[in-house]
């Protein structure tokens, strides 16, 4: 008999910095895709990038320690985090416009 399955975790983040204009959206999809997470990250129009994020809670924090760093170029300065309740909304992880 296999183990129960764990409950997603759900987390979200406001990533500030140079962020904007160095690949950061595409990286962090790519690398939730990596991680098997389901979610969304965005740009804000102040400059800063949005990320929510659903799934296994080790896996989100490898996410987040990612996102502290961000891709090649990205200087970040700030992360905002907020642990929330996993909805169960999303069937992947995308850009959002």
């Amino acid at each position: 008999m296999s183990a129960p399955a764990a409950t997603p975790a759900c987390v979200h983040l406001r990533i500030s910095g140079r962020v904007q204009g160095v690949g950061y959206r595409y990286s962090a999809l790519v690398e939730a895709q990596r991680l098997g997470l389901r979610g969304w990250v965005r740009n804000t129009a102040d400059g800063a990038v949005e990320l929510v994020a659903e799934g296994d809670e080790t896996h989100l924090e490898r996410l987040v320690t990612w996102c502290r760093i961000g891709p090649p170029g990205a200087v970040v300065q700030h992360v905002e985090q907020q642990g929330m309740r996993a909805t169960g909304d999303f069937s992947d992880f995308r850009i959002r416009r």
